[in-house]
């Protein structure tokens, strides 16, 4: 099934960078432009060069971000700034954070996998008994990680080289009879098919040997009890006052509508209960809504059997399921009328993994309507791999991120 295999490392060069805080970054897809320019301003290295470079007016087919990128790679390769390790190893990271008042370490693996088509259904869930991290745990015992750091939210970040072959041919072996769920990067995922696929059929000396046949991925155990799952918050722009008001009342035929009215002396109050009651229904496919300049906080619960009535020849039942679905499908499209171009438009929808921002954003003005949700529980997410089925976009936000930067590897010879 999954083929799991070591790689020499490309890694930042401890005698070049002293602190790895000043190099890494979260994935490109989770920055904001305020903090590309934040992470461009850190460090002359830092991997935001390489994973988002800045876009320019006058960027042309062979001079562009893309292009910057491959060039800071090579230069940064060239001068040691970068350095491949010379023995094929495997990496276990791990990331220590306070979640709730509650400190809790979450591990995973950094390796290579194989290739496979979706259709083989090789990249799919698979409940891991532990076995494979305790064996690398118990492989990096008290050795000193090659990587430790702690970022800028205090999350504690160490990377061990594994470089015994025996530990290699033990873990390969023990993955392969598992099935891997991508639970974040499918596009990238897709992305690394269509470049081996475009490698195969513009290159006569394309082998299975090429290491554009494999991927690097970070393994986790969906039973780790470090995975978390977040609630990505949908933020409009262009959304008017009344648009909303006779939303909220088109809505009243699907859903049960609860108003949290407040009054600048009573938000805070008022906002904790209507936070609280949303949390209360996190089974029951309800969200919030809340818009610039208004007094009400709007709780929407849906009735029984709106999905299955307007959508159960459309979209199977895993899916129906899932908030997001509901937002999306029921609220944005059927009731608000916005097409898919208007719903992929990012100048006009953002995204927030804390109520607490999402709500800022609005009284800011940065947007103007705010779509709280409760977090996708992974067992929902579970299921809709099991059946073969994509996630909608967004629908869930792993935390914490896995840094950009901590270790690398070529797709090419």
């Amino acid at each position: 099934m999954a083929t799991v295999m070591p790689f020499k490392g490309i890694l930042y060069n401890p005698g070049k960078i002293a602190d790895s805080a000043d190099v890494t970054t979260p994935p490109y897809d989770v920055i904001s432009p305020d903090d590309q320019a934040a992470f461009y301003e850190r460090h002359p290295n830092n991997v935001i060069r390489l994973i988002l470079g800045r876009a320019r007016a006058t960027d042309t087919a062979r001079d562009n971000p893309h292009t910057r990128s491959a060039a800071y790679y090579r230069q940064w390769m060239s001068q040691g700034i970068l350095k491949q390790g010379k023995q094929a190893a495997l990496y276990l990271k791990s990331i220590t954070y306070v979640h709730e008042e509650k400190a809790i370490t979450r591990y995973g693996l950094a390796a290579l996998i194989g290739l496979e088509p979706f259709e083989k259904r090789v990249i799919l869930p698979y409940p891991d008994d532990g076995g494979v991290l305790s064996t690398l745990e118990q492989a990096v015992d008290k050795s000193a990680p090659i990587v430790d750091f702690r970022d800028d939210q205090g999350h504690r970040h160490r990377l061990w080289q594994i470089l015994d072959p025996a530990i290699h041919r033990q873990v390969a072996e023990a993955m392969r009879d598992k099935r891997l769920f991508i639970a974040d990067g499918h596009h990238r995922y897709e992305t690394a098919l269509n470049f081996r696929k475009h490698l195969k059929d513009t290159d006569p000396s394309f082998s299975d040997r090429h290491p554009a046949n494999y991927v690097l991925m970070y393994l986790c155990s969906m039973n780790d009890p470090g995975l978390i799952i977040l609630p990505a918050h949908r933020l409009l722009k262009a959304v008017s006052m009344e648009d909303m008001r006779q939303a909220v009342e088109n809505a009243r035929n699907y859903f049960e509508v609860s108003e949290y009215p407040f009054t600048p002396g009573d938000r805070q109050r008022v906002e904790q209960n209507f936070l609280a009651a949303l949390n209360d229904r996190a089974s029951r496919q309800c969200f919030g809504i809340y818009a610039h300049k208004s007094p009400v906080f709007y709780l929407l619960t849906l009735k029984t059997g709106v999905m299955d009535q307007l959508y159960k020849d459309e979209l199977d039942a895993s899916l129906r399921s899932l908030d997001v679905t509901v937002l999306t499908r029921l609220l944005f499209m059927k009731i608000l009328g916005f097409d898919q171009k208007r719903l992929d438009n990012e100048q006009l929808i953002g995204y927030a993994s804390t109520a607490d921002k999402a709500l800022q954003s609005i009284d800011t003005g940065a947007y103007d309507v705010a779509f709280i949700l409760n977090p996708t529980r992974i067992e929902q997410v579970q299921e809709v791999a099991q059946k073969g089925l994509i996630m909608p976009r967004k629908s869930t936000y792993f935390y914490p991120k896995v840094k950009s930067g901590l270790v690398m590897t070529t797709l090419m010879e």
